[in-house]
């Protein structure tokens, strides 16, 4: 900033009218600069109004838009972002986490319509996926029937070793009430399991016809124009060559 005295030297031989103008011009120009030079610059913004306001620090009613700052020249030498409460603060952070998670999601769902295409470019070999997850399943609840037959007939065993108590357990001796215990309680463990492996069996079925429908639309988008026969291939044009972007 200049000083008076520099002002005083220039102003030294003016004629009168100058000398007066000079002197107008120095207090307006001393101003502008230590307004700039404060805080780095003017702040300048328009409100809510449409009125443009400046000052020599954050202006408190544009606090929720951007404010320019400007130096001794006019200049933008900086833009000051809008500034927040809390909340407000909370809520930007809550939409850029989830627009975090939801390119997170789109992500995720792309790599998985790409291996879904690698591992079934054809309904022949999701049909047979299928076909080999329900063979697991109808062998463990074969094993189960099976395991269920042994446990009836052990317990017509047990009732017919009763006949000699009259059917009555509780003039049993212990170990064969315990053997009947035993052998009622495994009978409702096998039970629960063969519910469990029928519930699961459908479960199996409800995701390969999710994944079916899911195929057929990804076959179709990537060009596996013969996907639904079972011999069909990607074609070897271009077409099917999953990129699943």
């Amino acid at each position: 900033m200049l000083s008076t005295s520099f002002w005083e030297h220039r102003l030294r031989g003016l004629p009168l009218t100058g000398l007066m103008a000079a002197w107008l011009v120095v207090p307006a120009a001393d101003a502008w600069a230590q307004k700039s030079t404060l805080n780095g610059g003017i702040y300048t913004c328009v409100d809510d109004s449409g009125r443009r306001l400046t000052s020599d620090r954050p202006i408190r009613a544009c606090l929720d838009r951007e404010q320019k700052v400007l130096g001794s020249n006019g200049a933008v030498i900086r833009v000051v972002p809008p500034s927040y409460t809390g909340a407000e603060r909370d809520a930007i952070k809550a939409e850029k986490r989830a627009l975090r998670e939801e390119r997170a999601r789109l992500e995720e769902e792309k790599r998985q319509n790409r291996a879904l295409l690698s591992r079934y470019p054809n309904k022949a070999l999701h049909d047979k996926a299928r076909s080999d997850a329900l063979v697991q399943i109808d062998e463990v609840i074969g094993a189960v029937v099976k395991r269920g037959t042994d446990l009836e007939g052990e317990h017509k065993e047990i009732k017919t070793e009763l006949e000699f108590y009259q059917g009555d357990a509780t003039k049993a001796p212990p170990w064969l009430q315990r053997k009947l215990e035993d052998n009622l309680q495994q009978q409702k463990i096998q039970q629960q399991f063969m519910m469990d492996q029928v519930a699961e069996k459908s479960r199996i079925n409800v995701r390969f016809d999710e994944e079916l429908a899911r195929l057929r639309k990804l076959w179709i988008q990537y060009g596996y124009k013969n996907a639904e026969s079972t011999v069909a291939q990607p074609e070897k044009n271009g077409a099917g060559t999953a990129s699943a972007n």
